[in-house]
């Protein structure tokens, strides 16, 4: 939160140019390159995007979404890095292992995570984009999906549930869990257990959309999943009385809504999706022949490139400022 808050301004520091023939002063302050601001995601997501639109491919493409069930999201809140981490293995290991059973092919894939709604609550689910084929075993050519539809949803939700449930119950064996406040009863292993028995038969949400149509699609699509914190600027309406006001769509009868909340209750429902400390739970790639993450988003460098104005041929003196320090040019020297 610190880091927005003094995200270009004189906390950070910056640079000044300054013309010495006719007095113009251009002040730049520098950027704090979190993750989580939504002044800062610009270049990276260019960045990722050009790495993606390399690796596209000349066929259709399916939107999957995988979403855990709002039992285990409620505890997932106080177990980001562990729960992140299961969703993110059991959901490449359940589209890969289909494509091979079903389609007797080697799949890729991007997946991006989302830890919220329009409304903001938290509600962690992963997007994927997946090709509408793969790789024959042998990587000799080819083999095409069906056109409708890539893989049996019900196969991939029944299959999605065994793994996300056997993974949960590994990471409490290993200790990796902590439980707070409603949750602390689950520190007994036999709570723990009945915990989990009734979503061994509750059917998991995932949903698949129809092909996108070529890599133009995918890309559209793509682009507004990527490097997304919760809201951006453009939906914030107001701030009066104390009250924030957004605009949220309500996908139930998707119609454009707007919703009031106090000040501290839209802060806490804006920080309750930034990521572990030190954790890349951000996308994955998965691609042939292996399987790779992206490095830490976090430490992304992307701060915006502002035009540097110039008003003389001669360039304009540059002064670096120190963090804090604010610069205050003469009444002449004002643009």
């Amino acid at each position: 939160m610190q880091a927005i808050e003094t995200c270009r301004t004189p906390v950070l520091g910056g640079t000044v140019e300054w013309c010495d023939h006719c007095q113009f002063t251009h002040i730049r302050y520098r950027s704090c390159r979190n993750r989580h601001c939504p002044k800062c995601q610009g270049i990276a997501r260019e960045h990722w995007l050009q790495d993606r639109r390399a690796e596209l491919l000349p066929t259709e493409y399916f939107h999957v979404v995988f979403t855990l069930p709002a039992a285990i999201a409620a505890l997932a809140f106080y177990n980001k890095a562990v729960v992140y981490r299961i969703l993110f293995h059991c959901t490449a290991q359940t589209l890969l292992t289909t494509a091979a059973e079903r389609l007797g092919v080697e799949l890729g894939f991007f997946g991006v995570l989302h830890s919220w709604g329009q409304n903001l609550h938290f509600h962690p689910h992963l997007h994927c984009v997946v090709p509408g084929g793969g790789l024959a075993p042998d990587h000799q050519r080819w083999i095409a999906a069906p056109r409708k539809f890539l893989l049996p949803v019900k196969v991939l939700s029944r299959r999605f549930r065994k793994l996300v449930l056997k993974a949960l119950a590994q990471a409490y064996a290993d200790g990796a869990w902590q439980f707070f406040g409603e949750f602390e009863p689950l520190r007994d292993a036999v709570a723990f257990a009945q915990f989990l028995a009734p979503l061994q038969h509750q059917d998991w949400v995932v949903y698949a959309k129809p092909p996108f149509g070529g890599p133009a699609h995918v890309l559209d699509d793509l682009g507004r999943y990527t490097h997304r914190v919760a809201i951006s600027n453009q939906r914030l309406i107001a701030l009066q009385d104390s009250q924030v006001s957004f605009a949220w769509t309500d996908y139930r009868d998707s119609l454009q809504k707007v919703m009031t909340v106090p000040a501290e209750e839209f802060i806490r429902l804006f920080l309750q999706h930034s990521l572990p400390t030190g954790s890349n739970a951000f996308a994955i790639t998965v691609s042939w022949p292996t399987a790779t993450v992206p490095p830490d988003s976090n430490s992304a460098g992307n701060s915006w490139p502002l035009p540097i104005r110039t008003c003389c041929p001669d360039p304009p003196t540059t002064l670096t400022l120190a963090h804090g320090y604010v610069f205050a040019p003469s009444a002449a020297s004002a643009p």
